[in-house]
């Protein structure tokens, strides 16, 4: 774990602060969560993020949630923030999928409740915009909200990886930058259908001079 301690304790040398995009744990297990909340002590700047699929797993996500907030972690599922005149808002999102091969509330009750869930979560993002009175603004998600940076996953993936209906709310507010996850196989950069841009910051993507993280600057 020492190499996570490092890790967080140079990003914190060379940014104002780290978001993380969820799968903050592998299994959703509190202990797990207690060894980031242990490494995320050496981080000196503020940390926001959003959990991930992988943090619902073991089904207890507040559980997750109050051990890392402990460690000072900020999550913006439940309010927005500000640092230095940038409000940040976040969701972890759901799947759905894009465009007009978006999955709609028809047929049966499993797929009502799955389409309710996308909406839900682009719903609460669209209440977390709307209080940020920040001139600039960064969403922090864990689904994707465009297919441009799911390119490398497989396309029968798309539908669970991501839905427009977090772009369409998006593009409705001045947002300068969205960061997502989820997509381990996916492509860096994107943007929606306005040009805001979209950094997919899965691990196994993002590694910028050998890093895994990438500095971005709003």
């Amino acid at each position: 774990m020492q190499p996570y301690r490092d890790l967080f304790a140079e990003i914190s040398q060379c940014a104002d602060a780290l978001a993380l995009c969820g799968d903050l744990t592998n299994l959703g297990k509190t202990r797990e969560a207690k060894i980031l909340a242990q490494d995320l002590r050496s981080c000196t700047i503020p940390v926001f993020g959003v959990l991930g699929n992988h943090d619902h797993e073991s089904r207890q996500p507040q559980e997750v949630v109050h051990i890392l907030q402990d460690a000072g972690m900020h999550f913006l599922e439940s309010q927005t923030h500000e640092l230095q005149e940038v409000g940040f808002a976040g969701v972890k999102g759901f799947g759905g999928g894009f465009g007009t091969r978006m999955l709609s509330a028809f047929s049966e009750g499993a797929i009502k409740r799955f389409v309710a869930e996308a909406v839900d979560e682009a719903m609460r993002l669209e209440n977390a915009l709307r209080m940020i009175r920040s001139e600039r603004r960064v969403v922090v998600l864990h689904y994707s909200p465009i297919t441009a940076t799911l390119a490398g996953e497989a396309p029968e993936l798309f539908p669970f990886l991501g839905s427009s209906r977090l772009a369409k709310t998006i593009d409705r507010y001045e947002v300068n930058a969205v960061l997502h996850g989820h997509a381990h196989h996916g492509t860096y950069s994107g943007a929606t259908a306005r040009g805001i841009p979209v950094y997919n910051c899965a691990q196994h993507v993002v590694k910028e001079n050998g890093r895994p993280y990438a500095l971005i600057e709003i």
